[in-house]
């Protein structure tokens, strides 16, 4: 049972809906409804990491789940905030991020300049760089100033109590959507890996690939075709019944990828669906860029899975 101060802070912060949720704030959720006026969300939606923009994806879920499919959502990037009380209320948990944290800094997540060109100062400089350097992404050469001292190296956030919040809240007839990265979660949470059913091995480089319908008869997958997108090409060990695999990843030109796990070959589980207790989740691995979020077929599973997780196809 929701208490009179959660119950009374839910409120409040949903009616900054009309803000929209560009900002998806990190200590606070941000609200965005179909329709203006809605008092509860149907669902929670965990996102944002150092690779993955949290605004790229709001914007991605705003248009296929919120705008066409009319699906309510609260939006947060605090890891934190997920836990089984703040569970309670909702009807669907969707997670896109991946299972790291680096409170020390990093540097920059990822090309956004050319790095043969462009060097970055701090002036004065930050704590721990041992003198006024810059930075630079390309080779070291000698005479080079040093690399700034930032303490990067990443902790997993999923705690045991989170891992089986998400699990009880699956198994007693909430709805689990996994987008893309978050099967990464899995590589340090055994409550999180058993209800999701695999876990993240890698990836190659943004590549063309093709997403084959290998269960045309589910029906997330009803009236979908075969796409082709320019993504992520992520890469599982999946653990559950093949039967539950909808759709897998094809590299067509034959490009394998070869990660700490071996050689997985051209192809991979791309998207799987099945009941887990009273509830039901539904994983599916596309989703680094709009090409691939936005892509009309793909638009299509989104937005069936959500129906088949509230049970209304």
């Amino acid at each position: 049972m929701i208490n009179k101060e959660k119950s009374s802070r839910r409120s409040a912060l949903r009616d900054m809906g009309s803000i929209g949720v560009a900002a998806a704030l990190g200590t606070t959720f941000v609200s965005k409804n179909a329709n203006a006026g809605s008092k509860k969300a149907v669902a929670f939606a965990l996102i944002g990491d150092r690779w993955h923009n949290p605004d790229f994806i709001s914007t991605a879920l705003t248009k296929t789940l919120i705008e066409e499919a009319g699906l309510t959502i609260d939006f947060t990037c605090e890891v934190k905030q997920l836990s089984a009380e703040i569970l309670e209320d909702y009807k669907i948990l969707i997670i896109y991020r991946d299972g790291m944290i680096y409170p020390g800094g990093y540097d920059v997540p990822f090309s956004i300049y050319d790095p043969e060109e462009t060097e970055i100062i701090s002036e004065p400089p930050w704590p721990g760089f041992g003198g006024n350097t810059g930075m630079w992404m390309s080779p070291r050469k000698a005479g080079d100033p040093p690399f700034p001292r930032f303490d990067s190296t990443p902790q997993a956030w999923m705690t045991e109590e989170q891992g089986r919040a998400v699990k009880d809240f699956v198994k007693n007839g909430g709805g689990l959507y996994i987008y893309h990265n978050s099967t990464h979660i899995s590589c340090t949470n055994k409550d999180y890996r058993d209800v999701i059913g695999a876990m993240y091995t890698g990836h190659p480089p943004l590549r063309p690939y093709k997403v084959h319908i290998v269960n045309r008869d589910h029906p997330i997958t009803r009236g979908v075709n075969d796409f082709i997108v320019t993504d992520g090409q992520h890469y599982v060990l999946y653990d559950k019944d093949p039967e539950y695999v909808f759709m897998r990843s094809i590299n067509e030109d034959g490009l394998e990828y070869t990660g700490s796990h071996g050689n997985q070959g051209v192809s991979c589980e791309s998207g799987w669906a099945y009941d887990y207790g009273k509830g039901r989740i539904c994983v599916t691995l596309p989703g680094h860029m709009f090409v691939a979020m936005w892509n009309p077929e793909y638009i299509k599973i989104q937005q069936n899975a959500v129906k088949w997780l509230l049970r209304e196809i």
